[in-house]
């Protein structure tokens, strides 16, 4: 009989403890909560706008980089012509190629089509570089305009000034910075 009362006051008492919750407060009646999965509506906008900044700033920063990307690429080919000037002096006891006479300040055709195989050209057009009449048109003309002057020399990486016989200078129009000139 002993045992009996022991079992029936350690049943009810579990009965007890399991209606209360954490703190002593009973949560007989309180709605069950449920784990939902998925996004606030917060979330989904913070994300949409993050990778739309992200976004702006790649299509801002884009154009610029491919600009100076082809100026590198102009800047590149001055030195690669520069070059190949030294090389046609070697050949040709010092002396450098005239300028071209059809009115522009050009390098001739000859020397083009034998140094450089035809391969000079603008990156942002994929035509022939375009030669110009002087250097001080150079400031009103598009980005791969050139001009050959035989007898100068550079200055500085921007304007020629007379030189000897024996001198030249290549200068040439560039989308961002200016004009870019290399000689000897």
């Amino acid at each position: 009989m002993a045992f009996r009362i022991l079992l029936s006051i350690s049943v009810k008492a579990n009965n007890i403890i399991s209606s209360y919750g954490k703190g002593g407060k009973i949560f007989m009646n309180a709605p069950q909560l449920k784990n939902k999965n998925g996004f606030t509506i917060i979330e989904v906008v913070l994300v949409l706008a993050i990778a739309a900044l992200i976004f702006l700033m790649v299509f801002i920063a884009l154009p610029a980089l491919q600009r100076n990307q082809r100026d590198t690429q102009r800047r590149q080919d001055v030195s690669r012509v520069t070059s190949q000037i030294e090389q046609y002096r070697t050949n040709n006891r010092g002396k450098i190629p005239a300028e071209a006479a059809t009115g522009a300040k050009t390098l001739p055709a000859a020397f083009l089509s034998s140094y450089l195989n035809g391969e000079f050209k603008d990156p942002g057009t994929d035509d022939d570089y375009n030669a110009v009449t002087s250097f001080s048109s150079l400031a009103t003309g598009k980005a791969g305009d050139y001009v050959y002057l035989a007898g100068a020399k550079c200055n500085d990486e921007s304007s020629p000034t007379a030189g000897g016989a024996r001198n030249y200078a290549l200068a040439m129009k560039l989308e961002g910075s200016g004009v870019f000139c290399q000689g000897n």
